[in-house]
């Protein structure tokens, strides 16, 4: 095990702390929509489906709840801009309570005889098996309930309720509900529909959210019965880079075929990761890596507590380093400081160590006794060791300890008394932190699901850690991670909506939905603190969590638009229709928007270099794409700009292609098309 040189002192300064008013704290909400005076409730201002408080009780502190404002560093003038309100119950105030209006009269129990697709569309079946003509005509899994199973009175509730959500879908979220009311500017509000599918999930606040997880969907190596949160990845779709070498046209770019799976075979027969076999621990510079850490590193992660942090680092110390979770996570904070203050990994020369590795091969041979431990303190240590596996670009790695990770989270909070009150608020940045990752994970590759999700609506947001005696290392900084388990959401919610198997594909069906997702995305970028929202000029930014916003806001409007690059590829007359052409420049505008600054990804390589790679794959597949279909390339910019734009984007992949043998491929595969591009470009008269 390593030896202890030079210790060093840990204590960091506190950077430009904020004042933590409680009056600040207090404003920090998520946009709960308030009354209005007219009666009606104002349209919710964020895209995410809204969590419930840690006391499991709605108030007008907002989403976090009157219990979870703590010491948060940013300056109340932040909070402020963060939207508020509050939820006007009944007089009673339980605001679980359904108004008689809402009260349904119920049939008699009876047996249930029909498949779940026909009692959800409330269609007659003719009980065949294995499968029923309905499920046979849509191609669909055939479920029987068990012989004998009663449909009682919370059943059909449920079902009814999810057969309106189903109807949301079907009829293009076109739908006549009383007593939510989207806002007047939301695209569907101005089509006629009051009630948004997501609204009408969250409606039933007294249980159906859990409930929705019975509508059987198929999937790929699942580890959970079903699973149908619209906010959590569908388990078969096609958002992957890769997928976008089966389109029209893009597919003749490449000289044979590919899917994601190549990647995934990739990935799995790479040779294993070489740990350094140095036996003694340079901790000269513990000081730096710390503060870096704080500064650099945990404003993407959020789960290091910075006013326990020395207690953290004493114990550890006299522990050797060699034993302990406080051991693990020390090691784990200097390797991911160290690595932070060497810039992209990409740069790092090939024959030389990885800054951090040293800390963090002390740090995994620590890891197998904490792999047994199902505690807050050995999933964080996963986390962080995870955290540094993307860092070097080892994605199967990563996943296989968030795999751990996922185990003893679902373990812990299948009874919320397992987790002690002190560790409530580390617990629940692990949770997202492990969901966020696995979300990135599944965008990309056909990987297990591992059942975390079924919490996501249980486990409340992070509010802020308790202040304690000693000097907090560094601040709390919240504001990037909340914004993006909220975009994350919101990208899953497109995955489910546009891209699961069986979401609706006509043009007259996406219409609404994509307005609704765009209307949700500016909403999510509107609900942003005014130190976090980017501009939308081209100029490149100097805060790198601005930086990775923006990119990611681009990344996230370019896969709401894209299904009409996709219909102008396979029918060219398809850009006649006006909206189908405005929605094209859309898509592409924010394509461009992605690439014409190639460098500035740089800002978030620790946390997202590989999926930010592939996104940067699929985007440059896409606008090549466009540039061999006259119309389309009418709305890019002058093709000279574009050819130099391609060029610069082939340049940076090929300085990722040795990180991992995917990103190789994917560097070959968009080197490929632009040659194939520009010939048949040549060929065709496009090009001179």
């Amino acid at each position: 095990m390593a030896a202890v040189t030079s210790p060093d002192n840990v204590e960091a300064k506190d950077l430009d702390s904020a004042p933590k008013s409680a009056a600040s704290r207090k404003k920090f909400s998520i946009a709960i929509p308030p009354r209005l005076s007219n009666g009606t409730v104002a349209p919710m201002k964020t895209p995410t489906l809204p969590l419930k408080s840690p006391d499991d009780t709605y108030s007008n502190d907002g989403i976090l709840g009157k219990t979870r404002r703590r010491g948060m560093s940013n300056s109340s003038a932040d909070q402020d801009n963060l939207m508020d309100g509050t939820i006007d119950h009944e007089q009673d105030g339980n605001p679980r309570k359904r108004s008689n209006a809402d009260t349904i009269d119920y049939p008699r129990r009876r047996a249930t005889i029909a498949c779940e697709i026909c009692r959800g569309r409330k269609s007659r079946c003719d009980g065949a098996k294995p499968r029923c003509r309905l499920c046979t005509e849509l191609n669909a899994e055939c479920v029987y309930r068990e012989p004998g199973i009663k449909l009682d009175a919370g059943d059909k509730l449920i079902l009814e309720r999810l057969n309106r959500i189903e109807g949301l879908l079907q009829s293009s979220l076109v739908s006549q509900t009383k007593g939510i009311h989207l806002a007047s500017q939301s695209p569907t509000a101005s089509s006629g529909t009051t009630l948004s599918r997501e609204d009408m999930i969250h409606r039933n606040s007294d249980g159906l959210e859990r409930s929705i997880n019975s509508i059987p969907i198929a999937g790929l190596g699942t580890w959970m019965a079903s699973q149908t949160n619209i906010s959590t990845m569908p388990k078969i779709h096609t958002t992957p880079a890769l997928h976008l070498l089966q389109w029209p046209i893009i597919r003749d770019l490449v000289s044979r075929p590919y899917d994601p799976q190549h990647l995934l075979q990739l990935e799995l027969s790479r040779e294993p990761l070489q740990l350094g076999t140095s036996l003694s621990l340079d901790l000269s510079n513990t000081a730096a890596y710390v503060q870096a850490f704080f500064e650099r590193v945990n404003v993407w992660y959020a789960c290091v507590n910075p006013y326990n942090w020395a207690s953290y680092y004493r114990m550890a110390l006299s522990h050797g380093f060699r034993e302990g979770p406080e051991s693990c996570i020390t090691l784990l904070v200097l390797a991911l400081g160290s690595a932070s203050l060497a810039g992209s990994i990409s740069s790092v020369p090939r024959d030389k160590e990885p800054p951090g590795m040293s800390y963090f091969s002390a740090a995994w041979g620590l890891i197998p006794g904490l792999m047994t431990r199902n505690t807050t303190l050995s999933s964080q240590c996963l986390i962080l060791a995870s955290a540094y596996l993307f860092y070097l670009v080892r994605p199967l790695e990563a996943w296989s300890l968030l795999s751990s990770t996922s185990m003893k989270l679902q373990l812990l909070l299948s009874d919320r008394g397992r987790i002690p009150n002190h560790s409530k608020e580390l617990s629940e940045r692990v949770y997202w932190n492990a969901l966020l990752f696995e979300s990135d994970l599944l965008a990309e590759l056909d990987l297990p699901h591992s059942g975390i999700v079924q919490f996501e609506e249980t486990v409340g947001l992070p509010g802020g850690f308790e202040e304690e005696d000693d000097e907090p290392a560094g601040r709390d900084e919240l504001w990037y991670f909340l914004a993006e388990i909220a975009l994350r959401r919101l990208l899953n919610r497109v995955s489910h909506m546009i891209y699961s198997k069986g979401a609706m594909t006509t043009i007259a069906s996406l219409e609404p939905l994509v307005a609704e997702l765009d209307f949700q995305l500016t909403q999510w970028y509107e609900g942003l603190p005014i130190a976090l929202q980017f501009p939308h000029s081209r100029v490149p930014l100097s805060n790198p969590v601005q930086t990775v916003l923006r990119l990611r806001y681009f990344a996230c409007r370019t896969i709401i638009f894209r299904p009409y690059i996709l219909a102008v590829l396979e029918n060219e007359h398809a850009i006649m229709d006006a909206a189908v052409r405005e929605n094209c420049r859309k898509a592409l505008e924010a394509c461009v928007r992605q690439l014409e600054h190639i460098t500035a990804h740089h800002a978030g390589h620790l946390p997202y270099l590989w999926q930010g790679a592939l996104s940067i794959v699929s985007q440059t597949l896409l606008i090549m794409g466009a540039t061999m279909v006259p119309s389309l390339a009418a709305l890019l910019p002058p093709a000279q700009q574009m050819d130099v734009i391609i060029n610069e984007v082939l340049l940076e992949i090929e300085r990722y292609a040795h990180l991992a043998p995917s990103l190789r491929l994917s560097s070959e595969i968009v080197r490929e098309a632009e040659d194939r591009r520009q010939l048949m470009l040549r060929s065709t008269g496009m090009r001179v």
